[in-house]
């Protein structure tokens, strides 16, 4: 699994940090969600999928 996220769609929320911060942060300087692990474990693979689908602006890619 890839995940990405689209910055220009990120609103901050930071839904998916709460659901995943092994993979997801929220950056102080500017409120936008960054990747952590692009390639996480699959341990993670439900949180990350949980993450994905609570992102209120779809901002959140998920392959493979």
């Amino acid at each position: 699994m890839k995940v990405t996220v689209d910055e220009s769609l990120c609103e901050g929320h930071a839904l998916c940090v709460d659901a995943c911060p092994d993979v997801f942060v929220l950056r102080d300087e500017d409120d936008v969600v960054t990747v952590l692990i692009e390639s996480p474990d699959e341990s993670l693979h439900g949180e990350v999928d949980r993450a994905a689908a609570g992102c209120p602006k779809t901002a959140i890619s998920l392959e493979g």
